[in-house]
């Protein structure tokens, strides 16, 4: 963490290249610029690189450093809100449902102008997935979202990522909107199976992640053996 506590307050890339190989993570000067200036600019880090470079240790090693939840959302094809934001925990609705009624409460709250359906839809019920986790974070350090291999995705769900990622809210029409106090800190990875859409790129601080060369590949084993 910086000295003030905030780690979007830190003071240059060399700061952040130093943080990383105290996380026995070595960094180039490119990756550490572009983790730079996606925190001080409270901007999603997407990276993208061919499997095995590091993409993904990268969220860890911030998640680490900054002590804040660490989350992570691995993308595939068909992913929609249901597995990635929230979803409705119908189990235990129901129960609340047929306690109600083994009590006599059922018909007295549905006359109740819907009382019974607001209770259903309770915050009680919500299950919170990693998209609904890192803006419901109030306190504390901020959380690390991982959105680990968007190009695994559809379309789709990319144009509803990118829309989250311009406010960091979220709408539950049943209870209302979640908006982050504090953003979290993103990063999005991709294998390039094909090809991300520009407005996500535009939208986020990129940087492709290279194999490393054998001298840094020397340095990357040495650091992290034991």
């Amino acid at each position: 963490m910086t000295a003030s506590g905030n780690p979007r307050a830190i003071e240059s890339a060399s700061a952040v290249a130093d943080m990383l190989r105290d996380h026995r993570y070595l960094p180039d000067e490119g990756l550490a610029t572009a983790v730079f200036l996606a925190l001080r600019l409270e901007r999603p880090l997407l990276l993208e690189g061919e499997p095995g470079v590091g993409k993904t240790e990268v969220a860890r090693v911030l998640a680490d450093w900054v002590g804040g939840p660490f989350l992570r959302l691995q993308c595939y094809e068909g992913i929609d809100a249901a597995q990635a934001v929230y979803e409705w925990d119908y189990a235990r609705q129901l129960l609340h449902l047929r306690t109600a009624e083994a009590t006599g409460r059922a018909a007295q709250l549905v006359d109740a102008d819907n009382v019974l359906e607001d209770e259903l839809y309770d915050e009680r019920f919500l299950v919170r997935r990693p998209l609904l986790q890192a803006l419901a974070t109030a306190e504390g350090p901020p959380p690390v979202l991982l959105i680990d291999e968007i190009d695994r995705a559809d379309d789709e769900f990319e144009a509803f990522l990118l829309e989250m990622l311009a406010d960091y809210s979220v709408t539950v029409p049943e209870i209302g909107t979640f908006r982050a106090e504090t953003p979290p800190i993103v990063v999005v990875t991709s294998n390039r199976t094909r090809d991300v859409h520009d407005a996500l790129k535009r939208r986020c601080l990129y940087h492709w992640v290279t194999h490393p060369d054998v001298a840094r590949e020397r340095d990357i084993i040495l650091l992290r053996a034991p």
